[in-house]
């Protein structure tokens, strides 16, 4: 027998493994997916920007910025990246590519969405952009996010101290987490000139 149509075809529980295993796409961030993208920002760790911010990205970084959707147009996750430097400067050896945002909604996690996001960046840094390094900024009492990229072989280059805005007013220090890349041939870019710094001090923002 049918059931009515008011019965759900599938429980809630149901619903959310079948989203996850519908098949998915990958392709660059537009500035329409701001629109659609508030299931992945629902991360308390997760910023959300103004407009313009992801427009600059999106004229200015277009391949470094990349989204993932599932075949029913549900954002699964995200990343925003862009390349700063001195390009061609071997001793100042800058060039680099930097993870501004990373984010999955929490219903796709461990499915590696991540790991796909930062590998595509990183590619995208090595074939186009021919970068010395990846770097990106972290919260350091977010365990969870440091030892996800620490797998992805990033390091703890320094600390960033007061960096982010923390609970009742006091700030909280950043990790500032490098991976070399094969342009850096002696690795020469994952050592600091100091292991702490203040937000004054950082070169790139």
């Amino acid at each position: 027998r049918r059931p009515p149509r008011s019965t759900p075809l599938y429980s809630s529980a149901a619903s959310d493994v079948y989203k996850r295993q519908i098949m998915a796409t990958q392709r660059e961030f537009s500035i329409f997916d701001v629109f659609k993208f508030a299931n992945v920002n629902l991360d308390p760790l997760t910023e959300t920007f103004d407009t313009s911010f992801y427009g600059t990205y999106v004229i200015t970084w277009p391949d470094c910025c990349q989204i993932i959707y599932n075949s029913l147009s549900i954002p699964k996750g995200y990343i925003l990246g862009k390349v700063e430097g001195n390009r061609d400067n071997e001793e100042k050896k800058n060039w680099h590519g930097h993870v501004s945002a990373v984010t999955v909604a929490p219903e796709f996690r461990r499915e590696g969405i991540a790991h796909k996001l930062m590998d595509l960046l990183e590619q995208v840094c090595i074939a186009v952009h021919n970068c010395f390094f990846v770097d990106l900024f972290v919260r350091a009492s977010n365990a969870v996010a440091i030892n996800m990229y620490k797998v992805l072989a990033y390091d703890i280059y320094r600390v960033v101290k007061g960096y982010y805005a923390g609970k009742s007013g006091n700030k909280e220090d950043a990790y500032d987490m490098r991976k070399s890349l094969p342009r850096d041939v002696n690795r020469e870019c994952m050592v600091a000139d100091k292991k702490e710094i203040e937000p004054s001090e950082v070169e790139f923002i």
